[in-house]
């Protein structure tokens, strides 16, 4: 699946497909399905942008997703899901993803993943460089407050 360049490498934004098994009894896309796009979107970021040993080496899972609906998407719809890494903390990411359809924004949210060793599954710090130099975060990073 082809993605758009992202504006910096703490963002990445990419396409999504509406299929009808995604579509409920009322007409549009089942809530559940936003949290799969998130996971999609976060894990193309990841791969996309983390040297080759981490992504081979490294596994996420998801910790905790707040997510707010704002529209409801429907079969025919073009929607994109824009996420954006705001910070490591250890073997922790923090990201803010939103599904938009045009500039309207369907849901957002924010979401907590930790990294795993893929050998040993505990989880894996990720080093500060490789959060610097791969995916633009500052050294020294502000505590993480949820909005």
């Amino acid at each position: 699946m082809s993605t758009d360049q992202p504006t910096t490498t703490n963002q990445h934004t990419m396409p999504i497909r509406i299929v009808p098994a995604d579509i409920d009894f009322m007409g549009h896309v089942n809530n559940a399905r936003y949290l799969g796009w998130v996971q999609d979107v976060v894990l193309a970021h990841w791969q996309k942008l983390a040297p080759a040993e981490e992504v081979s080496s490294k596994a996420w899972v998801a910790m905790k997703h707040e997510i707010t609906y704002r529209k409801p998407a429907f079969l025919s719809d073009d929607i994109v899901a824009r996420t954006v890494l705001e910070k490591i903390a250890g073997a922790r990411a923090f990201y803010r993803t939103v599904i938009a359809r045009g500039e309207d924004v369907l849901a957002e949210v924010q979401s907590m993943w930790c990294c795993i060793d893929t050998t040993s599954l505990r989880p894996a710090r990720i080093s500060r460089d490789v959060a610097e130099q791969n995916f633009g975060l500052p050294r020294e990073q502000q505590a993480h407050r949820p909005e």
